[in-house]
């Protein structure tokens, strides 16, 4: 299971591989969720008890059903602009973060775990009084999803979406003989301090949309969009987020969500090989639906949006 993926992880160059922000400090369109009841597509921010700013776009009819997306490492809301367009398309509203240290979110070095990704979602939630959303979650931002719909207040959340997620959990161990060897994250973090601008021009480019397999139609402005997202965020904070990726344990987490869960995964993910995550995940939650997409990547939510949506869209409305 494990020796594609780790091959194609280690083909990267080895060479590519404060305290919280004042408030002040971030520029912000508007503060908190009342720009909102103007009728405006509002761009704001909410900010958390230890004083962090979460940047948060949320468009469209505020009577609508949510659907709140989340990112995955290292990127942005902007990774979600076509399922934030597409939803929009169709009525609902849409909702997308910036996790603290990534984005235009305050550039943190401490709180980079998940149990704290998670209260800031707990956070934004109640702030924009969400209720009967449904969270979809990219690859570190499924891992989001399984802590904050465990731990959801009830009528917060009616579905869950994990498109190659993280869950269960990534690294290797005794408990989890098919995951990738430490070394693979050591060498994640070594390349982000060497070279964090070559780095992340490198996985885009590679095995993250699967552009380095044979026949591939290579995006140059999937791959600078990606490196953009990434670039805007802290080096701390992706730095501490790759532990919290790999090696946060989302079990107890799956076997607590009570609500409709679709598992979407590609078989030729070599970010997140699906034997090690969507194959197990499945076994654990009491409600949930795997579907397998033969071929495609780790991003397939960006290369194949137009299999992807509306997959989402009947999950969304079944």
């Amino acid at each position: 299971m494990g020796g594609g993926a780790i091959a194609a992880l280690a083909m990267l160059p080895a060479g590519a591989a404060t305290a919280l922000a004042a408030p002040t400090e971030t520029a912000s369109p508007a503060t908190g969720p009342h720009a909102a009841d103007k009728g405006t597509h509002a761009m704001s921010f909410i900010t958390t008890k230890d004083g962090v700013q979460i940047f948060y776009k949320d468009w469209g009819p505020k009577t609508a059903q949510p659907i709140v997306f989340h990112h995955g490492w290292p990127l942005s809301a902007d990774d979600w602009d076509n399922q934030m367009m597409f939803f929009l398309a169709h009525g609902y509203r849409v909702i997308a973060h910036d996790r603290r240290g990534h984005g235009r979110s305050t550039q943190t070095d401490t709180g980079n775990e998940m149990d704290t990704y998670a209260a800031d979602v707990i956070a934004l939630a109640a702030a924009l009084d969400l209720k009967n959303a449904v969270h979809i979650g990219h690859s570190t931002g499924g891992g989001e999803v399984a802590r904050y719909v465990a731990r959801a207040e009830k009528g917060r959340v009616a579905k869950a979406v994990l498109i190659g997620a993280v869950p269960p959990i990534m690294v290797k161990s005794d408990k989890n003989p098919g995951g990738l060897p430490m070394e693979v994250f050591d060498g994640f973090r070594t390349q982000l301090v060497a070279n964090r601008a070559q780095f992340y021009r490198d996985i885009p480019a590679g095995p993250f949309y699967g552009f380095n397999r044979p026949g591939a139609k290579v995006s140059e402005g999937v791959i600078n969009n990606w490196w953009r997202q990434g670039m805007i965020g802290g080096i701390k904070a992706h730095y501490d987020c790759i532990k919290a990726f790999s090696e946060t344990d989302f079990t107890e987490d799956l076997k607590k969500i009570d609500v409709p869960v679709l598992i979407m995964h590609g078989d030729d993910d070599q970010i997140v090989p699906i034997a090690d995550s969507a194959h197990l995940a499945i076994k654990l939650v009491k409600n949930g639906t795997l579907k397998v997409y033969k071929g495609l990547p780790h991003g397939m939510a960006t290369t194949h949006a137009d299999t992807i949506n509306p997959d989402l869209l009947a999950f969304v409305k079944g």
